[in-house]
C-alpha cells in the first residue's frame, strides 16, 4: 500500500495551479490517498468477515490500477486475496459508471447530438475524457443489432401502412449527394404503430419504392389492406405490383398543397371553400359531382383540377369506408411526424460521412422515438371492426 503524504507539506511546496491541478499534483495525490485508504479499510473489513464464518482467508499484494478521475488517471495499488473473491466497492461503483457509458453514449447519440457535444457532456458530467474517435467507435457497437432490426421478420399482416421518404446530405465519393431515406410505418393488428423499416438510396423513385415492397414481403408480410403515400408518378404501380390486392390512398393534403401552389392568392380562398366539397364529400359520387361542377365554374385552374381526375382512383380510396378509417388514412401525416422528428435528431449534423453512418443514425433515432409508442392508435377497437366488415377474412388476425 502507498503511504499518506504530508498535506501540509504539499500545499507549502504547490507555487502553480500545475501543481494543484496537474499530473500528479495536489488534488490527484488526495484522492490517491483516499481510495488507498477506503481501500485498505475494505481489505480488512472483507478479511475479518470471512474469517468470522470459518473461511481461510489471506492478503495477496496488490494489483496496479489507473482510475480514471476528472483529474486525469491516478495510479493507485487495488489489494487482492489470495482466493478469489475480494472486490472492492470503491472500484466496482467507478466501473458501473464506466460501463452504464456506453448505453448513455448512444443514448445521447440517438437523441441528435454530435460527437462533440457528446465529449463536452461526458467530461463535464463524469470527468472522463474520451475522444470523437471512441465516441463513433461505441455507436458503431450498435451496427451489429441494427442488421437484425433491419431484416427482422414481420408481421403477415398490416391494415395499414404509410410510405413516404424523408431525405438528407451524404459525402459520396468525395462530393455531397442528397440521398432518401426510405421509410414504411405499419399498423399492426392491435393498432400499434412500428417503423417497419429504412432503406437509403437515391433521390426518391417509384423503382426503388418497388424494391422497398418486395423488401417487405420477403420479411413476411403476406397482406396489407391499405397502404397510405404521396403522389410520386408510379408509385401506385410499384406496390399493386407486389400487393396486386392492395388499396392505395394518395394523401388528400399533399394534393392540396400541391393544386394552391399555382391558384392566384386572390382566389383561394373562394377555391378551397369549393374544393372542400370535393375532398369532404359524405360519398365518391357527390365529391366527383362537385368536382365536374369546379371543372365548369373555375376554367382557367382546369389544368389543375384535372390532376385530381388523373389520379382520382387513388384520390378517392378513402370514400369507401366509415369516419375511423377515412381520419386514419387520407392524410400521410402519420409518418411525416415521424419524418419530422428524425429530422429534429439529424439537424445538427449537415452532412453524413457514409451510407452506414446515416442509416446507424436513422436507426437509433427510431428506436428512441419508438419508446414513446405505448398506446394504440385511438379508437382502434372500432376502426379494426370497419376494416373485417370491408375486408373480411382479409382482415382477421390468422
Amino acid at each position: 500500500m502507498s503511504q499518506k503524504f504530508n498535506y501540509e507539506e504539499a500545499v507549502k511546496e504547490c507555487k502553480t495551479m500545475e501543481d494543484i491541478t496537474g499530473a500528479n499534483g495536489l488534488i490527484q495525490k488526495i484522492i490517491r490517498d483516499a481510495v488507498q485508504h477506503v481501500l485498505e479499510q475494505e481489505i480488512n473489513e472483507y478479511v475479518t468477515s470471512e474469517r468470522s464464518k470459518g473461511h481461510s482467508v489471506s492478503k495477496n499484494g496488490t494489483t496496479s490500477k489507473n482510475l480514471k478521475t476528472s483529474y486525469g488517471q491516478v495510479a493507485i495499488d487495488v489489494p487482492r486475496t489470495r482466493d478469489a473473491g475480494f472486490e472492492p466497492e470503491i472500484i466496482k461503483n467507478r466501473s458501473v459508471v464506466e460501463e452504464g457509458l456506453e448505453s448513455q453514449v448512444v443514448s445521447m447519440y440517438a437523441k441528435g447530438m454530435t460527437t462533440r457535444d457528446i465529449v463536452d457532456h461526458v467530461q463535464s458530467l463524469y470527468g472522463i475524457e474520451i475522444s470523437p474517435s471512441s465516441i463513433s467507435n461505441i455507436t458503431d457497437k450498435v451496427m451489429d443489432e441494427a442488421k437484425e432490426w433491419y431484416s427482422r421478420t414481420l408481421d403477415s399482416l398490416y391494415p395499414v401502412v404509410f410510405l413516404d421518404a424523408v431525405h438528407f446530405k451524404v459525402r459520396e465519393d468525395g462530393r455531397i449527394v442528397t440521398k432518401a431515406a426510405y421509410v414504411a410505418l405499419g399498423i399492426n393488428s392491435e393498432g400499434y404503430k412500428d417503423i417497419l423499416g429504412i432503406w437509403i438510396g437515391e433521390n426518391e423513385g417509384a423503382k426503388f419504392w418497388l424494391k422497398v415492397c418486395n423488401e417487405l414481403k420477403n420479411r413476411g408480410i403476406q397482406d396489407i389492406l391499405i397502404v397510405c403515400i404521396d403522389g410520386l408518378k408510379g408509385f401506385p404501380d410499384a406496390i399493386h405490383t407486389v400487393f396486386p390486392e392492395t388499396k392505395v390512398q394518395l394523401c388528400i393534403i399533399h394534393q392540396i398543397r400541391n393544386t394552391l401552389k399555382y391558384i392566384a392568392s386572390k382566389d383561394q380562398r373562394t377555391f378551397m371553400r369549393d374544393l372542400k366539397k370535393v375532398y369532404g364529400a359524405e360519398s365518391e359520387e357527390i365529391a366527383m359531382a362537385n368536382l365536374e361542377s369546379m371543372m365548369e365554374s373555375w376554367k382557367k385552374y382546369a389544368v389543375m383540377l384535372e390532376g385530381w381526375l388523373d389520379k382520382w382512383d387513388n384520390l378517392s380510396t378513402y370514400f369507401c369506408y366509415g369516419h375511423q378509417i377515412r381520419r386514419l388514412i387520407y392524410t400521410t401525416n402519420t409518418i411525416e411526424g415521424f419524418n419530422r422528428q428524425l429530422r429534429k435528431v439529424t439537424k445538427a449534423r449537415a452532412v453524413f460521412p457514409t451510407d452506414d453512418s446515416l442509416k446507424k443514425t436513422l436507426y437509433l433515432s427510431a428506436k428512441d422515438i419508438m419508446k414513446k409508442w405505448t398506446m394504440p392508435y385511438r379508437s382502434w377497437g372500432e376502426t379494426y371492426g370497419q376494416f373485417v366488415i370491408e375486408f373480411g377474412d382479409r382482415a382477421k388476425i390468422v
